[in-house]
């Protein structure tokens, strides 16, 4: 049984959730009320007032209720997850460690807390506390057992400049164009930055993944997956909502199929032994190979190792033995004559090969 993909499911989150296939989602994103507890007015020093979160969806009798509350939501959201897929659940100071807490308790495994810290965060009008730069987000998979989950490394290091992502992430408020309106006002009080949803969502699934958000709102979650060539499932209980995130997805156009693709993980590569190499014809046994200064030359034989200064064994070990090296990496290491005389690494062999087998 597939779920009903590409639509906004009306009425309350828990209930929608528990009518769909278990097992049927490739990643959740949730953005579930932060229960603000906002009481007092709050006004900027020229005394307009600022918009705060005051929506009757922010509301709960106490912690206990919110408690509740989360445990339910988390827990019909654990059942629809794939084996391999993940959970987001995004959260400030005021729910995010009762969130994470329940998520331990249901047994979901922690793989990240990653920090959004907001480049124009609200200023703290009063002068009592720290100005509040960010928000927590949790990322896990729906048990300490689960394998295979997705995690585009690659992908996240090109979109970092080539750098190792890291899990704080400086990202703007959602303001100007992109935020949206209705009569003049904002028409959703906590809408996300695409820019936000664009990372998890391209960190942790593939195209034609299913990504589900539970608390679908203005519709930035299923606008971000559409966009990048994913499925989506919203779940939202407020007609005016509805209507707000259904209009803006009639204007979201997907990219190109070649658009889509991602910078591949190493990891899920076919690997390529030496040996296969030899066997295609690439090389042959008796072929030189060479450091790239030429200091070192050992000769290829049939069963794809290699043989210098009185010692066998794989382009690895050879490579280590003549540097005096505890390890060495073979196939950046050792070179072949192409014409002219130049030097190639024998990792390129390798590439090739990869090509041939996709």
């Amino acid at each position: 049984m597939t779920p009903p993909i590409d639509k906004i499911l009306e009425g309350d989150c828990v209930e929608r959730m528990k009518a769909l296939p278990a097992e049927s989602v490739d990643m959740i994103f949730a953005d579930p009320p932060y229960f603000l507890q906002l009481e007092d007015e709050l006004l900027r020093p020229n005394n307009s007032r600022v918009d705060g979160v005051s929506d009757a969806w922010d509301q709960f009798e106490g912690f206990a209720a919110y408690d509740a509350f989360t445990r339910e939501w988390l827990g019909a959201a654990q059942r629809l997850l794939k084996p391999t897929g993940t959970l987001w659940v995004i959260g400030s100071y005021h729910n995010i460690f009762r969130v994470g807490t329940a998520l331990q308790d249901l047994g979901f495994w922690i793989l990240n807390d990653v920090i959004w810290r907001k480049t124009n965060p609200m200023p703290n009008f009063r002068g009592r506390r720290f100005t509040n730069a960010h928000e927590t987000l949790i990322w896990c998979t729906k048990g300490r057992d689960a394998k295979g989950y997705r995690f585009n490394y690659d992908a996240m290091k090109s979109l970092n400049d080539d750098l190792q992502m890291r899990s704080d992430w400086l990202i703007p408020l959602c303001t100007g164009t992109e935020r949206l309106k209705k009569d003049g006002k904002k028409a959703h009080a906590t809408q996300k930055p695409e820019a936000l949803l664009h990372r998890a969502i391209l960190a942790a699934t593939d195209t034609g993944d299913v990504v589900l958000d539970p608390f679908f709102g203005s519709g930035t979650t299923g606008a971000v997956a559409k966009r990048l060539g994913r499925h989506w499932i919203g779940i939202e209980r407020q007609e005016d909502y509805i209507t707000l995130a259904q209009e803006r997805l009639r204007t979201v156009q997907v990219a190109s199929e070649e658009a889509l693709e991602v910078t591949p993980s190493k990891r899920s590569q076919p690997r390529i032994p030496f040996g296969l190499v030899v066997e295609r014809g690439l090389l042959s046994p008796g072929d030189q190979l060479y450091d790239a200064r030429r200091r070192y030359a050992a000769k290829v034989r049939a069963d794809g190792s290699l043989v210098a200064d009185g010692v066998t064994g794989s382009i690895h070990k050879v490579g280590a033995h003549l540097q005096g090296a505890p390890a060495c990496n073979g196939w950046t290491f050792w070179h072949f004559d192409v014409e002219g005389g130049d030097l190639k690494p024998i990792a390129l062999l390798r590439e090739r090969m990869r090509q041939e087998i996709h």
